[in-house]
């Protein structure tokens, strides 16, 4: 079964990363009974807590990766994220 690692970086107190924490939370919740949807694992990581994040995502925040690669940055589109996984292979 193919899997889908979702990371979201953002920092505390960022009202657009809990948007986004929320969406993908809604998204992967959907999806839990589609047989068709990869296993899905998530994480969060503190732009605060990694210097190297923070140099790399501070004006980006929040983004999300999908198995190592950048999804989305700033808002995440629900219908593109739900592809996205779909087509994790």
């Amino acid at each position: 079964m193919p899997t889908a690692h979702l990371i979201l970086i953002g920092k505390p107190g960022c009202h657009l990363c809990d948007d986004a924490r929320d969406l993908v939370g809604s998204v992967v919740a959907k999806l839990a009974d589609d047989v068709s949807a990869p296993e899905i694992t998530f994480e969060e990581r503190s732009i605060l807590d990694d210097a190297e994040l923070h140099e790399r995502y501070l004006e980006d925040i929040p983004v999300l990766l999908i198995n190592g690669k950048v999804h989305n940055y700033w808002r995440i589109d629900p219908v593109r994220l739900r592809t996205a996984l779909l087509e994790v292979s």
